[in-house]
């Protein structure tokens, strides 16, 4: 019996008509993805970089190309102001520079300098390890289950299409 299973038992006692199943689900990718969320904010911190500017330099270098303020708030899925504040915050750091395009005078390119490409493929695998390390009791095919069920709920849930 895990935390989930306790919970959804408490539950049971005080609303017992109420169906507490999608929690199995819910309630532990929550948990999930709240425990490695602040396993990976420590491993930043040391940084001075957090989870969301970790976002920002990834989607960058995903890319391999300077972006649009605007797309990066796409590509994030992070509303426009907090991705202006997220800009200005790397760009102070040295790890990003914005470029106000020429011809429309409007607008603004993103770019990481040097400095932002070294960080963020210093800190991408270091995040990728700690999601190893959670799934390391599942063999391959499990997590390929596992990947391709989280999938199904996600376009349900994020239907567009990145």
């Amino acid at each position: 019996m895990d935390y989930i299973d306790r919970v959804r038992a408490q539950w049971g006692e005080r609303l017992p008509d109420v169906d507490t199943s999608p929690a199995e689900v819910g309630a532990r990718v929550r948990r999930i993805a709240g425990l490695l969320e602040a396993e990976i904010a420590d491993d930043l911190a040391a940084h001075d970089v957090s989870r969301s500017e970790l976002d920002v330099l990834t989607a960058l270098r995903r890319e391999g190309r300077p972006l649009r303020a605007g797309e990066v708030t796409t590509m994030t899925g992070s509303p426009g102001a907090s991705v202006t504040k997220r800009l200005a915050r790397l760009e102070r750091a040295g790890l990003v520079e914005r470029t106000v395009l020429e011809r429309d005078r409007r607008g603004v390119v993103v770019a990481l300098t040097d400095r932002g490409r070294a960080l963020t493929d210093e800190l991408f695998p270091r995040q990728v390890e700690h999601e190893r390390a959670a799934l390391v009791d599942l063999d391959d095919g499990e997590r390929a289950e596992l990947a391709r069920l989280l999938a199904v709920v996600l376009r349900r849930l994020d239907p567009r299409d990145y």
